[in-house]
């Protein structure tokens, strides 16, 4: 199959049309570009997408009425259209959206990928991002990759025959690039310590986005023969499984592999992945499938969130009304891990945000979505320590939390804890 022009391969997008838009390091930037071109021509286009990376063009307000967001997970590229009533936001388990694609309630009309160059046999790679890209391309009724001698081919569900393909648009650009260690402050360095010594020898990691699970990382040196199985990692993965400290040797479902759906992080990890026959990245229906997680023994979830409420419940999604990510995998892996056996789901947090706001308050700000329910928390960690939560009452889940508050923040909580359960502590 021969190359095009992208002004020739995005001529099949039509008014009306439903477009699926790869994610993550893999947003097929020059292809959006391109596409704002065609503006004039277009009404209504409606963008579906997880995170996406970069300057996307399409969702500046000059474009409103020719394309229109219509998000599976809220990133920075198109926070403020969300903000701002330009782009809209679907609420729904990462391993639910496969099943958007499939039973059409979202049909796809065009799929936008980027893609690594094609192999002898015909085979391209989705590369870093398999996760809900590979039913997008199932499923689409046209296929656009943007093929990019950056992108890494990795081994997985991700790979792609040419003739599968409506059109193919060469261009070369660097993948997105994220440092989560450049956010790593004394607090997190501390939860990642604490988080290390609650994991053991031979359990198998999930591990969430952001600086706290790139903390945890750092911590575990010491440990021995760790699995994982994710829906992403960045950096922090390599010098554990350059160390054995990772092997996968004790994994129940896909022993000697590290499991996950999308990486993301420096250029450095997607060279490193490149075809590296030890990660596999698959379907993100099975990788966050509950059943297929629990059959890992001693699944250890790290999650974060933006705040916790004295009964446990778990915003990890909104500032109050404000949109700011999305449901994503959190949950599917916080239940994954209490069903395993040995398993431990933690939400891990800051007990302020870096202005100084409390993370752990008497109730969620109004408006905010809970991703994680009280009965589905088992550990929240902070700096100040690690509050076990399972079979515990709402009163003394409560005293756990302030246990582990900021120290300024305490005394309110124990004022909200009494004037909402009537007393603070059993020998009041």
């Amino acid at each position: 199959m021969s190359y095009v022009s992208a002004e020739e391969a995005l001529r099949i997008i039509q008014p009306g049309y439903r477009v699926f838009l790869h994610g993550s390091a893999c947003t097929p930037i020059y292809l959006l570009q391109q596409l704002a071109a065609q503006a004039p021509r277009l009404r209504d286009v409606e963008i579906v997408s997880i995170s996406v990376y970069g300057d996307l063009e399409i969702d500046k307000p000059e474009y409103q009425g020719h394309f229109h967001f219509n998000s599976l997970f809220v990133s920075g590229s198109i926070r403020k259209a969300v903000a701002d009533g330009r782009a809209d936001y679907v609420p729904v388990f990462l391993s639910e959206i496969p099943e958007l694609f499939k039973r059409n309630i979202l049909p796809l009309d065009v799929a936008l990928v980027q893609v690594s160059e094609p192999d002898r046999h015909g085979f391209c790679s989705l590369g870093t991002s398999v996760d809900i890209a590979r039913t997008a391309v199932n499923t689409a009724r046209y296929v656009i990759a943007q093929v990019n001698p950056q992108v890494p081919r990795t081994h997985g569900d991700g790979l792609i025959h040419v003739r599968h393909f409506y059109a193919m648009v060469h261009h070369e650009e660097p993948l997105h690039e994220v440092h989560f260690d450049a956010g790593l402050g004394a607090a997190e360095h501390e939860i990642g310590r604490r988080i290390a010594e609650l994991i053991d020898d031979r359990s198998t990691l999930q591990l969430g986005i952001g600086s706290i699970p790139d903390a945890v990382l750092k911590n575990l040196h010491g440990h021995r023969d760790l699995g994982v199985h994710t829906e992403m990692f960045s950096d922090g993965i390599i010098d554990l499984v350059e160390k054995e400290v990772v092997n996968n040797r004790y994994k129940s479902v896909h022993p000697n592999k590290t499991v996950t759906s999308f990486a993301l992080g420096s250029r450095r990890l997607y060279d490193y992945v490149d075809d590296n026959p030890s990660f596999v990245f698959l379907d993100i229906d099975y990788v966050n499938e509950p059943y297929i997680i629990r059959r890992n023994a001693r699944v250890v979830a790290i999650n974060s969130a933006i705040e916790v409420d004295l009964t446990g419940q778990v915003c990890a999604d909104s500032i109050g009304t404000l949109q700011y990510s999305g449901v994503g995998g959190q949950m599917d892996f916080m239940r994954g891990a209490a069903l395993s056996e040995g398993g431990k789901p933690i939400i891990a947090i800051t007990s302020r945000t870096a202005k100084g706001v409390p993370r752990i308050v008497p109730m969620l700000k109004p408006g905010a979505g809970v991703v994680t329910t009280r009965a589905h928390v088992h550990y929240v960690v902070t700096e100040y320590g690690v509050a076990y939560l399972f079979g515990k009452n709402l009163r003394q889940r409560a005293r756990a939390l302030i246990e582990i508050a900021h120290p300024d923040d305490r005394e309110a909580l124990e004022r909200a804890c009494t004037e909402r359960f009537h007393r603070f502590s059993d020998f009041d």
